[in-house]
């Protein structure tokens, strides 16, 4: 396969329950539907899996008609229909749904065929429909409405932020937050400031309005979750998110763990960079500059080669890899460059019909951005290799297995980013800036995660009690030699800059753990890269067929957070650190 026209394109399975030729402009386009499932006697084992599969193919329809209406308002957040569209299905679409899901839930639970069904899968399905059951309430239903809506109005304030910077030529130049972040890579040190103060200042303009966001969303988040019979959000939420495998306790202790092995690492990494860049004191826009004076990492110069170049990587570990980036790219499922209007951030959005996924992110040409390329990949890789499970339940696996997928495949691929980096020294410079990345990704995870637990522990808090709570725990995960005086402002608004805070709450936490089981595949993969890969492809085939332990044991990496075994990582990753110095 070389081309696109030798490409086999996937197409939609055909439709066996629902209309092929179904538009939904009312929830009356799909009531029936959803009527006949509830309605339909089960008379057996064997009609009870094909109602399974006729509720599965109706979800999976609902499912990527709600991603293709978030995706097209992402692409363009200014456009007011589109912002309608999607807000019509969360106003109009999702509160029946959710009361008829419930509804389905305890019909397949009811059943009495349920203990026939013995197959791989339907044991962790069955378990996470029992929760669902167990946390449901119909009050809730016009709160989740409004809390969605207001979630994404996060991405309507972040996107339209831009500031006005000084171009190549001279002349001011209107730059979105990401195209300006580039800046802070320059080797003159009063371009990066003048770029992390006007990036700073420009969030700060909204920081009141934000703070006001966000206390509406905690408040109706601990309505949700008290109404639900939960002590807090928090309890609530490791509920609805399936948390089987893991409790606040083991989080707080992967917070102790991350202190004590990481945050040291931390300190030596911003001492040698203040040393090597002979500056006193270390400012914050002194962090992501090459330490050795060289030009920002420039791997490629637009979107479409950027693609390109991470299908040649993707090829070099398995071509079925670098065949699904043709795929989707030949399907036009990329939206890659950062413009103005796009919502912040990046994601790979899983189709559940058609079954090939949606990369977005506001790429400019920096070497995060081919990281982030790399890590939406690994989530795509993920969606192709389960998009033939028979069942939507058992190709959405939890968060900690679907960073699991994109994070080892930032370091899987990493070994062939000569695809980008023609030149030894800057392949060099880029894999120690990515190993070193790791190493400020956990801290920062365990910052994030701390707070939530605080913020819904504490769900009346104030607007001061949560600034000064901040502070405090970022300073616990920060390094101590970077110098924040005069910016205490911007610093104790640092979290407004995370995305998930506001529309994805509690889930961050999966970035650690499954951080630290890349860490364990790429491990493996340097051991023996066949059999190494090979683990890493048999997990994620499974979906959520299996226990997370059980896909992680897959992979041949441990479903551990423990002090001992961070550090047993840590250390594996300063090894390969102090390689790249030679």
């Amino acid at each position: 396969m070389t081309s696109n026209e030798t490409l086999q394109l996937p197409t939609r399975p055909a439709r066996r329950f629902i209309r092929e030729d179904l538009e939904l402009t009312s929830w009356d386009d799909v009531k029936s539907f959803y009527d006949d499932l509830l309605n339909r006697p089960v008379t057996s084992s064997i009609e009870l899996q094909q109602w399974l599969m006729d509720r599965s193919e109706l979800e999976s329809y609902l499912s990527e008609n709600f991603a293709w209406r978030y995706i097209q308002m992402t692409c363009d957040t200014a456009n007011e229909d589109l912002v309608n569209r999607l807000n019509f299905f969360i106003e109009e679409i999702q509160p029946p749904m959710t009361a008829y899901g419930n509804d389905l839930d305890l019909k397949a639970i009811n059943s009495p065929f349920l203990s026939d069904l013995t197959d791989e899968g339907f044991d962790v399905m069955v378990r996470g429909m029992k929760k669902a059951i167990e946390i449901f309430r119909e009050e809730n239903i016009p709160l989740q409405t409004e809390m969605q809506t207001e979630e994404r109005k996060y991405g309507a304030i972040a996107g339209a932020m831009t500031v006005t910077m000084t171009g190549t030529d001279g002349t001011p130049e209107e730059m979105t937050l990401p195209q300006a972040s580039d800046l802070l890579q320059s080797t003159d040190r009063s371009v990066r400031e003048e770029a992390w103060r006007k990036i700073w200042e420009r969030r700060y303009q909204d920081h009141v309005t934000l703070d006001q966001l966000f206390d509406r969303l905690r408040d109706l988040r601990h309505k949700m979750a008290t109404n639900a019979g939960f002590a807090n959000f928090r309890d609530y939420s490791f509920a609805a998110l399936g948390r089987f495998d893991y409790t606040p306790q083991d989080c707080f202790n992967f917070h102790e763990s991350v202190a004590d092995a990481v945050v040291p690492l931390l300190n030596e990494l911003a001492e040698e960079r203040k040393q090597k860049l002979s500056v006193d004191p270390l400012r914050p826009w002194d962090a992501k500059v090459d330490v050795e004076g060289w030009p920002a990492l420039k791997p490629f110069e637009s979107g479409s080669e950027l693609i390109e170049k991470t299908i040649t990587c993707f090829d070099r570990l398995d071509r079925e890899l670098g065949d699904d980036l043709r795929i989707m790219r030949a399907m036009g499922h990329l939206d890659l460059e950062s413009r103005k209007g796009k919502a912040p951030g990046g994601y790979n959005y899983p189709l559940e019909e058609i079954g090939v996924p949606f990369i977005f992110m506001n790429a400019t040409s920096s070497l995060r951005d081919l990281v982030t390329m790399v890590h939406e990949g690994g989530h795509a890789v993920h969606s192709f290799l389960t998009r033939d499970l028979p069942l939507k339940a058992f190709r959405n696996p939890p968060m900690e297995v679907a960073e699991l997928a994109s994070m080892s495949m930032e370091l899987l691929s990493m070994d062939h980013w000569d695809v980008f980096f023609s030149d030894p020294d800057e392949l060099r410079r880029a894999k120690r800036q990515h190993l070193e990345s790791i190493i400020e990704t956990l801290p920062w995870v365990a910052t994030i995660d701390k707070f939530q637990h605080w913020v819904y522990e504490h769900p009346t808090h104030s607007v001061e009690e949560r600034r000064e709570q901040w502070a405090r725990i970022f300073d616990q995960f920060a390094d101590r030699i970077t110098d924040w005086t005069g910016l205490e402002k911007y610093k104790e608004y640092y979290w407004q800059r995370q995305l998930h805070l506001y529309e994805v709450p509690f889930y961050y936490i999966e970035y650690g753990i499954a951080q630290l089981g890349a860490i364990g595949v790429w491990r493996n993969y340097r051991r023996d890269a066949q059999r190494g890969l090979a683990g890493y492809k048999n997990a994620l085939s499974l979906g959520y067929k299996a226990p997370i332990r059980d896909i992680y044991a897959a992979a041949d990496v441990p479903f551990d957070f423990s002090r001992e075994h961070i550090r047993e990582l840590m250390r594996f990753v300063w090894e390969e650190l102090e390689k790249l110095k030679d």
